[in-house]
């Protein structure tokens, strides 16, 4: 009677083992699944953040063409003798004044907007979306 128990029991707790592992095994594809689809997100992100950072070197390099040509407009203007009677002396403090403060500091190099880094910092910095394989080596080993 004492080995139909031991027998009894340990069947019964085989079933509820098996029960577990089905279980852990659906729970285990459930994350995999959710795992699966957050690295595609993850994946279309960088590839959006990529994207994004190169319209945005385009759109800096088109302005800094457009000011060195407006630049060159300026100091044309300036230098011109028949630019000295066509404009009053106003006019060219005018012209002085904007150059000095949008175009001098705007053609020093490396310069970025400073309304996208402020606003875009956090988006398009390197290091809040680096992601080391090297934790995903470990977990599968």
């Amino acid at each position: 009677i004492q080995i139909a128990q031991c027998f009894e029991a340990t069947r019964r707790r085989c079933c509820r083992l098996e029960q577990d592992g089905r279980r852990a095994r659906e729970e285990l594809a459930r994350v995999e699944a959710e795992r699966a689809a957050l690295e595609v997100k993850l994946k279309h992100a960088r590839n959006q953040v990529e994207v994004e950072m190169k319209k945005r070197h385009r759109a800096e390099a088109e302005l800094e063409k457009q000011e060195r040509k407006l630049q060159l407009v300026f100091e044309s203007l300036m230098r011109e003798p028949w630019g000295s009677g066509v404009l009053s002396g106003e006019q060219r403090s005018v012209l002085s004044a904007l150059a000095g403060r949008r175009l001098g500091a705007a053609l020093a190099p490396g310069r970025r907007s400073s309304a996208v880094d402020e606003s875009c910092q956090s988006l398009l910095s390197h290091s809040d979306i680096s992601y080391d394989r090297t934790e995903d080596d470990v977990v599968r080993s």
